[in-house]
């Protein structure tokens, strides 16, 4: 018996006529120039769904130009910017620190040829991102020696292999971390060569205890500071003067990036005040409290310092040229946008906030401030509240608001969507306002 061929599912053949070739879409001005600023693949994807729904009777011959440009992303390419209204300052999932216009300028600049490794005056080669190195040292004059790395759990690691290879670190039972996505820093350590050696309890540890744990095997001791919980209670803990008084290095990890005392943030540690204590070292985070691009930061004795910056590994870890670009221009520019959220006068966060609210009730939406509780978040200052305030408005707005564009992301709490705008520039308030009153159909 012959088989017929099932065409139910193809277009009338007059219809697959019309359909416009990808040929004489691509040769359109308007997508032209889309493919000079988005890139050819993305635009010939725009273009396949424009003739499919040309395909689908759903629009003309004559609208596939439009279509396409309709279905072109918003951004050349990587991730997707994200309105930051849940109130963190630091949210991981969000990339931590936003970088100051100065640093994205830097970073711009520095995406042609630079002179990231040659000194223009003599023509030779000198030392890489020797600007970034001395805008470090400058911010703290406490360091002999300064040094930078691709991440704060590079820093570490590198300390590590240089100093303690084959050899103990004593490191107090209360500050076995673990960080993001299941890592833990006492694992980190041991796949760098070094031993652990555990000193103290949880929850109380004593000079002696560290002093009854030195032996001649001992690289360093070592104080990382909880930058993501908090131990409360019947506790104590031996600061970096005492543990110098040992005679090992002592290397301290304040995690956060925090480089001088800041008096919002009491409890927070910082670089400058653990150098002149006594530490031998002190690792941190570029993009934590410092507002500035992902990076691990090496302070110190230059006794310690060097011999990091020439080990091997040390080239494994190395930063690029973006980085140190804008590392160099958030240690020498502006306030850089962690530092404005973090310092944001509550009169004036609740005042921009009213006038979102009342704008959005005009339009018949069921929105109202309500007050909020913001954090540090992202391995800094943790349990510190910083008070605020937020749009509340219905819960089911808060998928579309991440889906739509621009993305906006808040958090729901019993039901109603939070959006607080102290990590929203102030001039991107009417694109907040615009986006949810999009979600909600106004």
């Amino acid at each position: 018996m012959a088989r017929v061929a099932d065409r139910t599912q193809e277009p009338p053949a007059d219809i697959r006529r019309q359909v416009p070739s990808t040929t004489v879409l691509l040769a359109d001005p308007l997508l032209s120039e889309a493919s000079a600023r988005l890139g050819r693949p993305a635009v010939k994807a725009a273009v396949a769904t424009a003739q499919q729904l040309v395909r689908d009777g759903r629009i003309g011959p004559g609208d596939a130009v439009h279509a396409a440009l309709a279905a072109l992303p918003a951004h050349p390419a990587g991730p997707t910017p994200v309105h930051n209204a849940t109130g963190v300052v630091l949210h991981t999932n969000l990339g931590r620190a936003p970088l100051s216009p100065t640093a994205l300028e830097a970073m711009a600049a520095a995406g042609g040829y630079t002179d990231v490794e040659l000194d223009l005056t003599t023509g030779k080669r000198a030392r890489r991102g020797r600007g970034a190195l001395a805008a470090l040292r400058e911010a703290v004059p406490a360091a002999e020696a300064v040094h930078v790395v691709n991440n704060g759990a590079a820093a570490l690691a590198l300390a590590a292999v240089t100093l303690a290879a084959g050899r103990d670190i004593l490191l107090g039972r209360g500050e076995f971390v673990e960080i993001g996505d299941g890592f833990r820093i006492p694992e980190l350590l041991v796949s760098c060569g070094a031993r652990i050696r555990e000193v103290g309890t949880t929850n109380r540890t004593r000079l002696g205890d560290y002093a009854d744990a030195l032996g001649p095997d001992t690289g360093f001791i070592l104080k990382v500071h909880p930058s993501n919980f908090t131990v409360s209670g019947f506790t104590s803990g031996v600061g970096p003067g005492e543990l110098a008084s040992l005679g090992p290095p002592v290397v301290v990890d304040i995690g956060s990036g925090l480089l001088a005392p800041d008096p919002l943030l009491p409890d927070e540690p910082d670089a400058a005040t653990a150098l002149r204590a006594g530490a031998t070292l002190v690792t941190a985070s570029g993009d934590k409290l410092l507002g500035g691009p992902q990076a691990g930061l090496l302070l110190g004795r230059a006794a310690a310092v060097e011999p990091m910056r020439r080990h091997p590994m040390a080239r494994a870890l190395r930063v690029d040229k973006f980085t140190l670009a804008a590392l160099e221009a958030t240690l020498r520019g502006p306030e850089p946008p962690v530092r404005t959220a973090l310092r944001m006068p509550l009169p004036q966060l609740r005042a921009r906030t009213l006038r979102l609210a009342e704008d959005a009730a005009r339009r018949g939406m069921d929105a109202h401030v309500v007050p909020h509780e913001a954090v540090v978040g992202g391995g800094g200052a943790p349990g510190t509240v910083l008070p605020s305030c937020a749009l509340s408005v219905p819960g089911h707005l808060a998928r579309p608001l991440r889906t739509g564009e621009p993305a906006v992301l808040g958090r729901v709490v019993r039901g109603r969507l939070l959006l607080d705008l102290r990590c929203v520039p102030e001039e991107h308030d009417e694109d907040v306002l615009a986006a949810v009153l999009r979600a909600a159909g106004r």
